[in-house]
C-alpha cells in the first residue's frame, strides 16, 4: 500500500488518493476548522435580536430591508458552514480531494482557495455554464 493512499490509524490526517500531502490535509484542515468556527460565531451573532433603527421616516421600511438582508446573511452562512462540514466529513472518511463529479483529483492549488471544494477546476466550470 502506498503512502499516498494509507490511512494511519489514529494518527491524524493523511494522504488520500487526490495525491495530498499529510502536510496538505492537515493545513486544510485547520483552514476548514477555522472557517467552521467563524461560521457558528457568525451564525450565533445574527440569532442575537438586532438593534432597531432610530424612529423617523421610512424605519419600517428600512427595519424590513434589514431584516431582509440579515435573512440572506444567514443563509449564506449556514450554506458556507454546510460545505465546510461536509468537506470535513470527507476528509474523516477518505473522499476528501476527489471530485465529486468525474472522480478526479482538485488540484491543491484550488483546494488552498476554496478547501471545501466538491469539484474539480473544469468540472466546476461546467457546472457554471449549465445554470
Amino acid at each position: 500500500m502506498s503512502n499516498r493512499t494509507a490511512r494511519a490509524d489514529d494518527a491524524g490526517p493523511t494522504a488520500d488518493d487526490a495525491g495530498l500531502t499529510a502536510a496538505d490535509v492537515a493545513a486544510l484542515r485547520q483552514d476548514l476548522q477555522e472557517q467552521r468556527r467563524f461560521r457558528l460565531e457568525q451564525l450565533a451573532r445574527m440569532a442575537r435580536p438586532a438593534p432597531g433603527p432610530a424612529a423617523g421616516p421610512g424605519t419600517r421600511d428600512g427595519a424590513a430591508a434589514h431584516r431582509e438582508v440579515r435573512a440572506e446573511l444567514t443563509a449564506s452562512a449556514r450554506m458556507v458552514l454546510h460545505d465546510v462540514e461536509a468537506a470535513l466529513e470527507r476528509m474523516d472518511r477518505g473522499g476528501y480531494g476527489t471530485c465529486r463529479l468525474c472522480g478526479g483529483p482538485i488540484g491543491l492549488r484550488r483546494l488552498v482557495i476554496v478547501p471545501q471544494a466538491r469539484y474539480c477546476g473544469r468540472c466546476h466550470r461546467a457546472r457554471e455554464v449549465r445554470r
